[in-house]
């Protein structure tokens, strides 16, 4: 079975009308997937292919009606295909010809969105030695990768995945636990059990925690929340760390020494799966929230909701209380990617940690709210930021924050 969508690479394939878009996507994935024609305009809404690229892997292919498309109903087109682009990972701008207007707008959108992307330069068979011609002007201009392919003949499609890998964004491994965290050192960590814990068994991030910690050869000391004074007092030397859930940071908080690093797990995992310092930078929105605004509240999993649920019932109650407004709260969960429908009218974003996420899952959904202009932040930069804790929080990750806002 292919990953589903969460796990993809997602690749925009653009340009005007009638240049062969789709079929230069069937001769890319080797079936007709995508309808073609003649007749300018007859892809008139985003089509989605999900397939194996090598060396790329599971990738989800976009054919996008014609950014020239006109009237009316062709400019409703154009949104839509333009919206696809908020969840592109790369693009492929395909051409039959000199660079032009519509052409230069297509690479204005993708440098303003941050959009890797390739120029194929289509029907190379037609177009002959103009083609490679073609080609030049494009590498010179827009300074991008360029293959001449033909897809009625189905050839220079091998090229395709090389430079598509080339520019396709990588999210970089980070370590969960500090990095000054080393061999002898005593980390403390916090795991209260509610009733949203699996029986029998620790939840990820507590899992990952204790695993790293191991593996740095220091020592993971567990304990729950009501017994963290007593095991700091038990110790011979302070530990150099205390990692709580977030929940209990007001009940832990006050039972660490001021010269004890103090974190939470959802703060470790922002760091190790996201974009802390978006995360943090986007927590002041909470700030601006007033009456009938939309707060979006992202799970990266489907569960069952409980009566004291953290994203649906906790963090909403806090915030209606911090702010005093009476806001919608909408929840999304999954791991697929939203529809710009579904999220565009948010004014924060609240995620999960997204212990079941992958980095690149979580860096998708960053790019997706930064190229809308939308605040993201996670559970338990939240969290922390309203009980007064954030800035003591951060500061194990060489981060600070000013709290005079709260």
């Amino acid at each position: 079975m292919l990953p589903t969508s969460g796990f993809r690479k997602f690749i925009s394939i653009v340009g005007r009308r009638n240049v062969g878009k789709s079929s230069f996507m069937n001769a890319l994935i080797g079936q007709d997937i995508s309808i073609v024609s003649d007749t300018p305009g007859t892809t008139t809404d985003p089509v989605h292919k999900a397939m194996e690229l090598h060396p790329l892997g599971p990738v989800t292919l976009i054919d996008t009606p014609g950014l020239d498309d006109v009237g009316e109903l062709g400019e409703k087109r154009i949104q839509k295909a333009i919206k696809s682009f908020y969840k592109s990972d790369a693009g492929i701008l395909v051409v039959d010809d000199e660079p032009g207007e519509y052409e230069r707008r297509i690479d204005e959108l993708f440098r303003k969105l941050e959009i890797p992307y390739i120029v194929a330069v289509n029907k190379a068979d037609v177009l002959g030695n103009r083609a490679f011609h073609i080609a030049e002007l494009y590498r010179s201009e827009f300074g991008v990768e360029v293959a001449v392919v033909s897809s009625a003949k189905k050839e220079g499609f091998e090229k395709i995945p090389e430079l598509l890998s080339r520019i396709m964004p990588e999210d970089t491994e980070i370590p969960f636990i500090p990095d000054f965290v080393s061999v002898g050192d005593t980390v403390v960590l916090v795991v209260p059990i509610d009733s949203g814990a699996p029986k029998g068994r620790l939840i990820m991030p507590q899992v990952h925690a204790i695993r790293e910690v191991i593996d740095r050869q220091a020592f993971a000391y567990v304990v729950k929340e009501h017994q963290v004074w007593e095991a700091i007092s038990r110790l011979n030397a302070k530990p150099v760390l205390v990692v709580t859930d977030s929940q209990a940071i007001m009940k832990v908080a006050p039972q660490v020494p001021e010269d004890v690093y103090l974190t939470t797990f959802s703060i470790l995992e922002a760091r190790y799966r996201g974009d802390i310092e978006y995360f943090v930078e986007s927590v002041t929105a909470i700030e601006e929230l007033k009456d009938g605004d939309t707060v979006l509240i992202m799970e990266g999993c489907t569960h069952r909701p409980l009566s004291e649920d953290i994203g649906r019932v906790k963090i909403p109650n806090w915030l209606t209380k911090h702010t005093g407004a009476k806001l919608n709260f909408r929840v999304w969960a999954g791991v697929e990617m939203p529809e710009y429908e579904e999220v565009a009218d948010a004014k924060l974003v609240i995620h999960c940690g997204g212990c079941v996420n992958t980095r690149t899952q979580i860096m998708r959904r960053v790019r997706m709210f930064k190229r809308l202009g939308i605040p993201m932040t996670n559970y338990g930069i939240v969290i922390s930021y309203l009980h007064g804790v954030l800035d003591r929080a951060l500061k194990p990750l060489g981060l600070t924050f000013k709290m005079d806002r709260v």
